[in-house]
C-alpha cells in the first residue's frame, strides 16, 4: 500500500485530496496543526501527524521514523494581515519541509507542490487576450503570488532527479467548503453583486474535484520538474459566475454595482489601514485590489492534458450547481 502525506489537510483543497487518497486505497496521513479543525477529516482511516512548518529542526523530529511514497504540499495562506506572513508560511514553510525530507533521506517518488496562476500577475493584457504560457516570465503583483513564486524558484534550484517535485498552478479554485467565492454567493443572496472595472475581463475557474484529479494524475504520470496550469478549459466573462449563482439561488432581486478601479483602490487602501489597526483581515485589501483589477486570467492547460491526461469534468455551470447545492444543504446559504 502506497503511503501519502498531505499538508494543509484540514483546508479547502487539502481535505478533498485526503478523501480521494482514501478512496484510492492509499495509507493516508493528514498533516495538521494542533489548532486545525478536523471537521472534514472524520474518516477513521486517516492517520494524523502534527507538523510545524516554521522550523526545519522540528520537522525533522516530527517526521523522524516516517517514510512516504508521495507528498502533496497543499499547506499555505492565501490572505494575511502582514506581507511577511505570506513568505514565512508559503515560502519558508515549503523550504523547511523539503529540507527536512531531504535530510531524512526519504525515498519519495513524487512531491506535488500546489502553487497558483497568481505567480504570473497581470500579463498578456493587451486585447485580444492570449493564454498565459509556462514559458512566460512571472510578474506577480501580490504578496501571495510573490511568496508562491519564491517557493517555486526554490524547488527549481534543486537537483530534479534527486528531489522529484512537480508543480501545479490552478486558476481560481471553487467548490464546497471554499470561503472566498462563498462571500460572493452570500452577497448575491443578500441582493447585491459587485464588480470592478469597465474593461473586458476574461476569467478562468477550476472546480476543486478537477484539481484533485490533477494531483493524483501528477503523482502517477507527472514529469519531474514540470509545471502544469489547471483550469476547466473554458474562458468566462466577469459576470458569468454571478449570473450562474443568481440562477441557482432562484433569481432573487439584486442590484449590480460596477465600481471604477480608482474607487476600488481607495476602498482597499482604507481596508488595509483598518485591518492593521483592528488586527482583523478585511476582505478588500491591497492584494485583493490587484487581483480584482487584473483583466486576463487565461492559461494554457495543454501540457497537463498531454502529460497528465488531465480532462476537467466540471465546467462552471455544473460546478456552480453542485457548489451552491452543498452550501444550501450545509446551512451556509
Amino acid at each position: 500500500m502506497k503511503k501519502i502525506l498531505i499538508t494543509g489537510a484540514s483546508g479547502f483543497i487539502g481535505s478533498f485530496i485526503v478523501e480521494e487518497a482514501l478512496r484510492r486505497g492509499f495509507e493516508t496521513w493528514a498533516a495538521v496543526r494542533s489548532t486545525s479543525s478536523r471537521k472534514y477529516l472524520q474518516d477513521k482511516r486517516i492517520n494524523f501527524i502534527e507538523l510545524d512548518l516554521s522550523s526545519e529542526e522540528k520537522l525533522r523530529e516530527q517526521l523522524k521514523g516516517h517514510s512516504f511514497d508521495y507528498v502533496v504540499h497543499a499547506a499555505g495562506v492565501t490572505k494575511a494581515l502582514k506581507r511577511e506572513t505570506f513568505f514565512k508560511v508559503n515560502t519558508e514553510g515549503t523550504k523547511n519541509l523539503v529540507r527536512a525530507i531531504r535530510a531524512l533521506n526519504m525515498p519519495l517518488e513524487r512531491f506535488v507542490y500546489m502553487s497558483s496562476l497568481s505567480i504570473f500577475g497581470a500579463i498578456r493584457e493587451q486585447q485580444p487576450y492570449k493564454e498565459i504560457e509556462p514559458t512566460d516570465t512571472p510578474q506577480p503583483n501580490t504578496a501571495y503570488g510573490k511568496s508562491k513564486l519564491a517557493a517555486e524558484e526554490f524547488l527549481a534550484s534543486l537537483n530534479k532527479p534527486a528531489f522529484p517535485y512537480i508543480i501545479l498552478r490552478p486558476t481560481g479554485v471553487y467548490g464546497p467548503r471554499e470561503k472566498d467565492y462563498y462571500v460572493m454567493m452570500k452577497s448575491i443572496k443578500s441582493h447585491s453583486d459587485f464588480a470592478v472595472g469597465f474593461k473586458r475581463q476574461d476569467i478562468t475557474f477550476v472546480y476543486v474535484r478537477d484539481v484533485v484529479q490533477a494531483v493524483f494524475e501528477a503523482l502517477d504520470k507527472g514529469v519531474i520538474g514540470h509545471t502544469y496550469f489547471l483550469s476547466d478549459g473554458n474562458v468566462y466573462q466577469s459576470r458569468t459566475f454571478s449570473d450562474l449563482v443568481h440562477e441557482e439561488l432562484g433569481r432573487p432581486w439584486w442590484i449590480r454595482i460596477t465600481a471604477p478601479c480608482w474607487l476600488l483602490r481607495i476602498i482597499t487602501f482604507l481596508g488595509d489601514v483598518v485591518g492593521h489597526i483592528t488586527g482583523k483581515m478585511i476582505v478588500l485589501n491591497n492584494d485583493k485590489y490587484n487581483i480584482l483589477k487584473q483583466r486576463n486570467w487565461r492559461c494554457d492547460i495543454s501540457l497537463a492534458e498531454k502529460e497528465l491526461g488531465y480532462k476537467p469534468e466540471w465546467d462552471l455551470l455544473r460546478g456552480v450547481h453542485e457548489a451552491v447545492a452543498w452550501y444550501k444543504a450545509n446551512g451556509w446559504l
